[in-house]
């Protein structure tokens, strides 16, 4: 099992770390991972490896077996053997940019409060998809909400529930098509605001920053038709 790094501390940016294992498809798995690998619509970090004379660029990061976490060279190069320290380090603006686009989404959720069947982050632009009948009537009204959400520079917090606990809150899940994990005892929450001015809570294992002002301005591109029921929108950072 890796250490999972980024859930304790999403602006960790490079760590050291032992490779403890390679996998059959080429890749390495280190014992504690900065890098987040891909999962829930977020995609898997990149960034390069460092280690006694020699240097690993990595393209991504992938769940595998036992709760490890697999980085995927972006060459097929020499890799450290297993045992090596080694020093990892994030492509840090495509990370924090998937953090902020990641928190957008979440706010998104809440100015159109409707099941959410899919999503996708990315670095330029990212989009859900709800079980919409018709398109939003006002899209500039609903960027206005959206960004005067981010504006007020509300705390984004985590905490965990029991999975019984869960169950009978189905209401926290908002996602059709993606189930929270189950099975290891507890889930986690995103928390946006708190007490009294909390807006939005929901399971998520993803990165996210710590305020929604980081953020910056967002706004919300194409809204597409994929199905009778179906919309897709899109949502662009700013800068």
């Amino acid at each position: 099992m890796t250490d999972l790094l980024f859930r304790t501390d999403p602006y960790l940016q490079a760590a050291e770390a032992r490779v403890v294992a390679h996998t059959p498809e080429g890749a390495l798995v280190l014992d504690r991972s900065v890098f987040y690998p891909t999962g829930g619509g977020q995609p898997g970090d990149s960034g390069v490896l460092d280690w006694g004379g020699g240097r690993l660029s990595i393209a991504t990061a992938l769940k595998v077996d036992d709760g490890g976490v697999a980085l995927v060279p972006a060459e097929p190069l020499p890799m450290p053997p297993v045992g090596a320290p080694v020093v990892q380090m994030l492509d840090w603006s495509r990370r924090y940019r998937h953090m902020r686009m990641h928190t957008a989404l979440h706010l998104l959720s809440v100015v159109i409060p409707l099941p959410v069947t899919g999503g996708q982050i990315g670095s330029e632009r990212g989009r859900l998809d709800f079980d919409m009948a018709e398109p939003p009537a006002d899209v500039a009204a609903l960027q206005g909400v959206l960004n005067s959400l981010i504006a007020r520079d509300l705390p984004v917090t985590e905490d965990w529930i029991t999975d019984e606990e869960l169950a009978a809150n189905p209401g926290l899940v908002k996602t059709m098509s993606v189930r929270p994990p189950t099975g290891q005892g507890r889930v986690r929450l995103i928390r946006i605001g708190e007490g009294a001015g909390q807006i939005d809570l929901q399971p998520c294992g993803g990165t996210h920053v710590a305020r929604t002002s980081e953020i910056g301005r967002v706004g919300i591109g194409k809204i597409e038709n994929k199905g009778r029921q179906n919309r897709r929108v899109q949502l662009l950072l700013a800068d």
